[in-house]
C-alpha cells in the first residue's frame, strides 16, 4: 500500500520532512494499540475492530511540562474531552489520544490515573512541597465513530490499552491506514484510517517543522477529490454499503516558538486542506483540530514569571504556515486513505480499500503524471 507520494500523482509547493510525518518535529511520537477481534454477528462484547492512538508532544512530564496548544472547532458534532480548558489555559498537560467515540470516558479516566501515578500530588495538594493550591488533571480525547465496523456499546479501550498505545509510541515512522484509532474508520466511502505527513519552512536561517497526523472518518465517495481531480465521480466503492456524514480528528505539531492565537489560526487553516480533499463539512459530522508547539515548555506551578520566546513578525511567517498547515492535512487524509487495507468488521459489514490502480488511471486521464 503505497503513499500517495510513492505514486507520482501528487506535488506541494513545500519540501516534506524526512518521515513525512508529524515525528518529524523533534521530541513528537506517535503509538498505536489495535483492536481487532471476531467474526461475523454482534455479540454485544465484539466483533471489534477499534483502537487508540496517542500522541506525545515530548518525551517527558507532560504534567509538569505542559506545552502551549490551541483547539478549534470546525464543525462539533463529537465528544471530545479537555477542550474547554485548553481553550482557557491554552496548554496541554496529558498526552493526546484518538478513540472511537463511546471510548472517549475510559480513555480518558485512563490519562488521568497514568497522569496521577506520574503526579501523585493530583487531587491532594502540594503540603510536601510547601506550595499552595490543589490539583486537577485535564485529559485532551478525540475521537470519531467506528461503529460500522466495530462493537462501539462494548466500549473495548480503557486503560490497559492506553498503556500499551503509550509503550509502543516511537518518534521514527508512524504507522497508517488500519491502526490504532484508525482500524475501523471510514473516509469518501472507502476504508480511512490513520494519516500524516509534515513540511519545512526554511524561513530566514530557521528551518521550522509542521507536521499533521489525521483520523480520517468522513465524505461521501462522489465527494473525493484528490490534488484538484474529481476522483469520486468517476470511481465509486462497491453498493448497499452505508455511509453517513462521518468526522475527522486533526492534530497540528511544530517546534516554531508559536504562542496560543498563533497556534489557532494554524487551527482554522486545516480546514481548507480538509477542504481540499473535497469535504464540504456536513452537518453530522465532528471536525476538530487541536495544534501544539514544542518550542517553550510551561512548568506546572512555577516559582517565577517564565518568559518564552514566540515569533514576532507574524504575517510573511505565518503566510508560509498557513500553506504548510492545508498541504500537510490535504496529504495525511491521502496517506490514511492509501495506505488502508479492506476490512470486514461486524455483521460482515465491509469497508472497501481505494483500489489505488483505478485512481492512479483517473489522475493520468486529468494529465497528472
Amino acid at each position: 500500500m503505497p503513499r500517495i507520494r510513492e505514486l507520482g500523482i501528487y506535488e506541494s509547493q513545500l519540501p516534506p520532512g524526512s518521515l513525512n510525518s508529524i515525528t518529524d518535529v523533534v521530541g513528537v511520537a506517535v503509538g498505536h494499540f489495535t483492536l481487532i477481534e471476531g467474526e461475523g454477528a454482534w455479540t454485544g462484547s465484539g466483533p471489534f475492530r477499534t483502537g487508540v492512538t496517542v500522541i506525545l508532544p515530548h518525551q517527558g512530564n507532560l504534567y509538569e511540562e505542559k506545552v502551549v496548544t490551541a483547539v478549534h472547532t470546525i464543525n462539533g458534532f463529537g465528544k471530545v474531552a479537555g477542550f474547554e480548558q485548553v481553550r482557557e489555559l491554552g496548554n496541554i498537560e496529558t498526552p493526546i489520544a484518538l478513540t472511537s467515540t463511546l471510548n472517549v470516558p475510559r480513555v480518558a479516566d485512563a490519562l488521568m490515573t497514568i497522569a496521577i501515578e506520574q503526579n501523585p500530588h493530583i487531587g491532594l495538594g502540594f503540603a510536601a512541597t510547601g506550595r499552595q493550591g490543589y490539583a486537577s488533571v485535564n485529559p485532551v480525547v478525540g475521537e470519531t465513530s467506528d461503529g460500522f465496523l466495530s462493537d462501539m456499546q462494548a466500549r473495548p479501550i480503557g486503560l490497559v490499552e492506553v498503556r500499551a498505545a503509550l509503550a509502543a509510541a516511537t518518534m521514527g515512522s508512524v504507522a497508517e491506514g488500519v491502526v490504532g484509532a484508525g482500524t475501523g474508520t471510514s473516509c469518501y466511502g472507502w476504508k480511512g484510517g490513520i494519516g500524516t505527513a509534515s513540511r519545512v519552512l526554511p524561513e530566514r536561517g530557521h528551518h521550522f517543522t509542521i507536521g499533521a497526523l489525521v483520523q480520517s472518518n468522513f465524505g461521501r465517495p462522489e465527494e473525493l477529490t484528490i490534488a484538484g481531480v474529481p476522483v469520486g465521480l468517476h470511481l465509486q466503492p462497491p453498493p448497499s454499503q452505508r455511509v453517513e456524514d462521518g468526522s475527522i480528528m486533526i492534530i497540528l505539531a511544530t517546534d516554531a516558538p508559536l504562542d496560543v492565537r498563533q497556534l489557532g489560526r494554524l487551527c482554522q487553516r486545516a480546514a481548507f486542506g480538509l477542504a481540499r480533499t473535497g469535504s464540504t463539512c456536513h452537518g453530522g459530522s465532528g471536525d476538530f483540530v487541536i495544534a501544539f508547539s514544542t518550542a517553550n515548555r510551561m512548568p506546572d506551578r512555577p516559582e517565577k514569571m517564565v518568559v518564552g520566546r514566540t515569533a514576532v513578525y507574524e504575517q510573511p511567517i505565518m503566510s508560509l504556515f498557513s500553506l504548510a498547515v492545508i498541504e500537510a492535512v490535504e496529504e495525511s487524509i491521502y496517506n490514511s486513505l492509501l495506505m488502508a487495507h479492506t476490512v470486514v468488521g461486524r455483521d460482515g459489514n465491509t469497508r472497501h480499500a481505494l483500489p489505488v490502480e483505478d485512481v492512479v488511471k483517473i489522475m493520468r486521464a486529468y494529465g497528472r503524471k
